[in-house]
């Protein structure tokens, strides 16, 4: 449960992190390119006739090559597109999304393809990112300019709890001594039992 005070508190003043570029463009050619794999040995199992195992590269390997050039393009192309204008909002998608989609439209080599599928890719990406990036829309009370790691910090200070509130709700003894413990656990004992114990010192003489 949050605390109620702090969680209605306002997020402190935005501060742009500069992104990796080429680590995500890395990322993004790895995750493409398993994609890719994956669609071309599909491609290649539903073939008519026996092309063989390599078929995979031999006879659909350009699926690879397409996946592994859109998922370099996107990924670089928006970290990228950050860092240069030092803001992480939907249109580094659409940047990104309209040079990912032109790369497909390569293959054809017609101009009118290359911008269409552009235009369509980052229409798509565009949308679903500016909706919060998940099926489920963006979650409440998170602010839209906020990158990942502002983002956690706000959720990580948001959701944290006083030390003296969670005593109180679980109360002090099996392993929680707050400071003043001892004191008061001696007032205790001696009010309900009468005995008094004096603190024990480790000290040798």
């Amino acid at each position: 449960m949050a605390n109620p005070q702090s969680s209605q508190a306002a997020p402190e003043e935005h501060h742009f992190h500069q992104h990796d570029a080429i680590k995500s463009g890395i990322k993004g050619a790895l995750f493409g390119g398993g994609a890719g794999l994956i669609t071309s040995a599909v491609q290649n199992s539903l073939a008519r006739r026996n092309v063989g195992a390599w078929g995979v590269f031999t006879r659909t390997g350009g699926t690879i090559a397409m996946f592994t050039a859109v998922g370099t393009v996107y990924s670089f192309s928006k970290d990228a597109a950050a860092n240069l204008r030092e803001k992480d909002d939907t249109l580094n998608v659409t940047i990104a999304s309209f040079l990912g989609g032109a790369s497909i439209g390569l293959r054809t080599g017609r101009m009118p393809q290359i911008l269409g599928f552009g235009a369509a890719f980052s229409i798509i990406m565009s949308a679903f990112e500016y909706t919060g990036g998940t099926l489920r829309g963006r979650p409440r009370g998170e602010v839209p300019e906020m990158d990942e790691y502002d983002r956690k910090e706000y959720l990580r200070k948001n959701r944290r709890r006083p030390i003296t509130e969670t005593i109180a709700e679980i109360g002090e003894g099996r392993g929680i001594e707050p400071p003043g413990y001892e004191e008061r656990r001696r007032e205790r004992l001696k009010e309900k039992y009468g005995v008094e114990i004096k603190p024990v010192s480790a000290n040798v003489e």
